[in-house]
């Protein structure tokens, strides 16, 4: 296999952000949006071909965990955080 695209690699780390942003709780959801983001800095600066494609196996099957915890968080509920804002409800004034 050649090496991905980058519309490729945006596509995957869009589907990454997507899916860990799909967790409801708090912690879950930010580890997996930080190791997203530092995996793919990380993985800008790779040259070989060889690694770039084993980068790219990994964070093809991380995807895939992640869409299925991602949908075993949403089965469950848990406790707002005190670091995550409150839903504002929105008066509508007459």
């Amino acid at each position: 296999m050649s090496a991905p695209s980058r519309s490729q690699v945006l596509s995957l780390y869009k589907q990454i952000i997507k899916n860990a942003n799909g967790f409801n709780n708090y912690n879950f959801r930010n580890y997996f949006l930080r190791k997203a983001k530092t995996s793919f800095r990380n993985a800008s600066d790779l040259k070989d071909p060889v690694a770039i494609e084993e980068a790219w196996n990994t964070a093809k099957q991380e995807l895939g965990v992640l869409k299925r915890q991602s949908v075993i968080s949403q089965m469950y509920t848990f406790d707002k955080q005190v670091v995550e804002p409150l839903e504002q409800k929105h008066h509508i004034r007459s």
